[in-house]
């Protein structure tokens, strides 16, 4: 399938590459199908997760630890069934980053760490869980 991206033009997406958020992601239910896009020859830190519903719909993401962060929480047996999801190892993780938009010299990026996007890599499924502060530790790490 072929999709217009705004940062990366056209773009060719295999069936293969088509992750289903069976739920959609918060303020987006009707959006189910999305894809995973890096700038070619990138070092891929910064991913575009592009909806193949609407090409208007993408959303910035990075690894927790691109960030310095380490952190846990537990999914729900719903979580985990609607993610088809056997085993831990399965899962990435990505935290949705956007551009400090409050003041204009500001050239920092927002992590959003309560609502993380889990994708079972294997089963090309994912969710976006949003998390309670009591239910997860966040550990910052310190890069020398």
């Amino acid at each position: 399938m072929k999709i217009e991206n705004p940062i990366l033009g056209a773009i060719e997406v295999s069936d293969d590459k088509v992750i289903e958020f069976p739920a959609g992601l918060p303020g987006f239910g009707n959006l189910h199908r999305f894809a995973l896009l890096h700038e070619e020859g990138g070092e891929g830190k910064i991913f575009l997760l592009q909806s193949l519903d609407d090409a208007s719909v993408m959303f910035s993401l990075a690894g927790p630890e691109q960030l310095g962060i380490t952190y846990e929480f537990p999914l729900t047996d719903e979580e985990t069934n609607a993610l088809r999801l056997s085993r831990p190892e399965d899962v990435v993780v990505a935290i949705v980053v956007r551009k400090g938009d409050e003041e204009p010299t500001s050239a920092g990026l927002r992590a959003n760490f309560m609502a993380p996007v889990i994708i079972n890599i294997q089963q090309q499924r994912g969710l976006q869980k949003v998390i309670e502060k009591s239910t997860c530790e966040i550990i910052l790490r310190v890069r020398g």
